[in-house]
């Protein structure tokens, strides 16, 4: 019953495991994890096109999406502040001017332009084109493994994330949160419980979610959990600036994932340097769970 379960996190582990921490190869780590996530989307884009009753499943899709990410973000705002409530985060910065919004969205909506450029490719019915789902689960082997190196090279120790109890308290909750907006989402749906855990384990990373999903469920379920998971980073990027002074664990929980990486630099300019480790041990371990939980759930 497991065995796709081991599958998948067998590449994170062996990735975990090397000890790379050449600088040099961490940034071809990087490059390469960004140009593998661009191929997998393109072959998400071809399996799309070979879908029978194409209209009624991109209905699914956009659907799936909007009720999804709308059930979980209003989940996590209200248990995050819940916890501002319980546990306010004092602090003095005052906001630096952020990078361009727009720029970090038009960056975001590229990868929906790889995966609309594979469906019309897909759209040829080009028999070579039907082999695109077999050579997109070696790629997502490889892809994992990748994305295992990544969360070593990060420097991140299991001291430093255990010392961050702001960063690990937002996690818990927004954790918590999204599972029970999964929940709801699959009940509106009709949907299996597990498939809408599944689609709520994603915490914003899209280009894992959506490849993780589609080997599990297909690509319209896959489909419909990189819209969600996009859609989320986009609100994240959009609310930051607006939340970041009184409601600072909401502004890095809704980032999910992305806090780590392509959200960390709004949150800096916006919140200052002291909420960057938490936003770091907060992205971090989102990253390092959302592969777990949706293959977990997937099983």
């Amino acid at each position: 019953m497991y065995s796709g379960l081991l599958i998948i996190l067998l590449p994170l582990i062996i990735g975990w495991l090397l000890p790379l921490r050449h600088s040099a190869l961490l940034r071809l780590v990087n490059k390469l994890l960004s140009w593998m996530v661009y191929v997998i989307l393109f072959f998400i884009g071809i399996s799309l096109a070979f879908l029978e009753n194409l209209s009624s499943n991109l209905a699914t899709i956009f659907l799936t999406a909007s009720v999804s990410v709308f059930c979980i973000l209003i989940c996590n705002l209200l248990a995050l502040r819940l916890l501002e409530k319980r546990l306010p985060w004092q602090h003095r910065h005052k906001q630096e001017t952020l990078p361009s919004r727009l720029h970090m969205a038009l960056e975001s909506l590229k990868l929906c332009g790889v995966v609309v450029l594979g469906f019309l490719l897909g759209l040829t019915q080009w028999t070579p084109l039907r082999h695109a789902s077999d050579a997109s689960e070696y790629a997502l082997l490889f892809l994992l493994f990748l994305v295992g190196v990544q969360l070593r090279g990060s420097g991140m120790t299991l001291r430093q994330i255990m010392l961050n109890r702001r960063g690990m308290g937002v996690a818990g909750v927004v954790l918590a949160s999204a599972l029970v907006g999964g929940i709801i989402a699959a009940l509106i749906l009709d949907m299996p419980l597990k498939t809408g855990l599944a689609l709520a384990s994603g915490f914003g990373w899209y280009s894992l979610s959506g490849i993780l999903m589609t080997e599990a469920y297909g690509p319209v379920i896959g489909s419909a959990a990189f819209f969600n998971d996009l859609l989320r980073e986009l609100i994240a990027i959009m609310l930051i600036p607006a939340l970041i002074a009184r409601h600072r664990s909401s502004a890095l929980g809704l980032c999910g994932a992305t806090s780590m990486d392509f959200t960390l630099p709004v949150l800096q300019r916006a919140g200052g340097i002291e909420i960057v480790p938490a936003a770091i041990v907060h992205g971090f371990i989102m990253s390092l769970l959302a592969p777990i939980l949706i293959a977990l759930f997937s099983a």
